[in-house]
């Protein structure tokens, strides 16, 4: 029984693990960090003024937004860019509000800053980007 719970632990602890070497690699990859309500307070509380994309997978104009915003992670180095699907994380969007997809909240430390909503295609992201990225 206790090898039982042992080695429930360990497989535990490697799903863990394989799934922050996943997200680490996506975000090597694309630039935009994967957020959960594991690493969400952490990564938006930094002084690094960081834009938060909130999508689903079912949400069109939240796909045809992600190349937009992957390729302004890599433009604007001073703002960090992350991404949040609010069905994995509903506890998330509740406590924000969050009523339509997708919106493009910016915080700084930990407080949200800005907003724009609906696929507004590179000039909005290029928008709220270049305003935050002054400072």
């Amino acid at each position: 029984m206790v090898d039982e719970e042992i080695e429930k632990i360990k497989e535990k602890k490697l799903a863990e693990m394989i799934k922050k070497q996943q997200e680490q690699q996506i975000q090597h990859e694309t630039g935009v960090i994967e957020l959960n309500s594991g690493n969400f307070e952490k990564t938006i509380s930094s002084q690094t003024p960081t834009l938060v994309d909130f999508w689903a997978e079912w949400c069109g104009p939240c796909r045809t937004m992600l190349p937009v915003f992957t390729r302004l992670s890599k433009k604007f180095k001073k703002i960090r860019f992350a991404r949040l699907n609010i069905d994995q994380n509903q506890d998330i969007a509740t406590k924000l509000g969050i009523q339509s997809i997708p919106i493009f909240i910016m915080f700084k430390t930990g407080i949200p800053v800005d907003k724009v909503v609906g696929a507004v295609g590179e000039p909005g992201i290029n928008l709220i980007a270049q305003k935050h990225s002054q400072g």
